[in-house]
């Protein structure tokens, strides 16, 4: 079984230019825990879901960092602070977005996109052909076909 067999087609995408509140409005409306970023001619940029929008709410996580004589070497963290001080400043989704994006092309086998998303750590993967979306797949819909197997 391949992506496009098992993809949604309607995707619900968010504009790289969209507030922070727009986004939060559109995952609610649609109940849907994240959405691909475009840009105005529908190319995928990114990905941004509620756990990017959570780091409005919290306090960047402070770099591992040791003391020496009086001066601090940040050892471990540091680039995880930068993005984490990045998301609290946000207010377009283009700011707050994850930009590596994990996506697939529509003749991708599900066990693939499975593994990626084990991989990745993420919950839902772009199906693309060339730089547009054409659909998308979600944790929920690989375990649905489970139950056609």
């Amino acid at each position: 079984m391949k992506a496009k067999d098992i993809m949604v087609r309607e995707v619900v995408t968010v504009n790289q230019s969209a507030t922070i509140n727009e986004i939060a409005k559109i995952l609610i409306e649609h109940k849907i825990s994240g959405a691909p970023v475009v840009d105005d001619a529908g190319k995928l940029v990114g990905i941004v879901s509620e756990k990017d929008i959570l780091h409005k709410e919290t306090n960047p996580r402070l770099p591992n960092f040791i003391s020496i004589l009086g001066a601090i070497i940040y050892y471990n963290g540091v680039e995880r602070f930068h993005e984490d001080f990045k998301k609290l400043m946000a207010r377009q989704a283009v700011e707050i977005m994850t930009e590596k994006v994990v996506a697939v092309s529509e003749d991708v086998e599900i066990e693939k996109v499975a593994g990626l998303m084990i991989n990745h750590g993420v919950k839902r993967i772009p199906v693309v052909r060339g730089e547009k979306i054409v659909g998308i797949i979600s944790r929920a819909d690989i375990i649905k076909t489970l139950l056609v197997l």
